[in-house]
């Protein structure tokens, strides 16, 4: 028989959205839904999955202020710790804090049957595209964790922070999620030509 060679297929990259963007959808949530306010600005200030964000306990939380944290089960039952460096997003979580009386369990919890459990990602994912639907802007909501990424590289934050904040275990995977822009590669190549010239003068 003839060996046939199996097909590797290149993963493809997320479609690319800009803050504008996002901060258009997230302007059509109702103020009165402070808990999905704060969810999916979680999402795209940090770049967590949503499976992250919806197993987030009080517990996980650390609120030193200008230190603030939260401690992520990620991919694999591994734990990681990611800055909360967003000063708008830390008021609203303090805000949202306040405002639900939570002290223990779930952070995004749902409100069915009169049950505080931890909200489903199904939930999750119809109220995004509800909400991207009603701004007119097509957007995932795994695309929030590539703006975050590509904001990162595009502000000179290294492969290796970006990588230890999403929580991958390969840079390779990292790198799926981050395209430099122009304007980006160009800065950092004007800078090394300075640096190198500056040597031979």
């Amino acid at each position: 028989m003839v060996r046939i060679e199996r097909v590797k297929l290149t993963a493809p990259k997320p479609n690319s959205i800009s803050r504008e963007q996002v901060y258009k959808i997230l302007a059509v949530i109702p103020k009165s839904a402070s808990r999905d306010q704060l969810l999916f600005r979680l999402l795209f200030e940090t770049g967590l999955r949503v499976g992250e964000a919806l197993s987030i306990y009080i517990e996980d939380l650390s609120l030193t202020t200008d230190d603030e944290h939260i401690n992520v089960l990620g991919k694999g039952s591994q734990r990681r710790t990611v800055l909360l460096d967003d000063q708008r997003l830390v008021a609203m979580l303090r805000n949202y804090l306040k405002q639900t009386g939570y002290k223990y369990g779930p952070l995004f919890r749902a409100f069915k049957n009169f049950r505080g459990g931890s909200l489903r990602y199904q939930s999750v994912q119809q109220k995004w595209s509800s909400y991207c639907k009603k701004a007119g802007i097509t957007c995932s909501i795994h695309d929030l964790r590539h703006a975050h990424a590509t904001e990162l590289i595009n502000n000179g934050v290294s492969l290796n922070t970006i990588r230890k904040r999403l929580g991958h275990k390969n840079l390779q995977t990292t790198l799926r999620y981050t395209e430099q822009s122009d304007a980006t590669a160009d800065a950092e190549l004007r800078a090394w030509r300075r640096h190198h010239e500056q040597g031979y003068q």
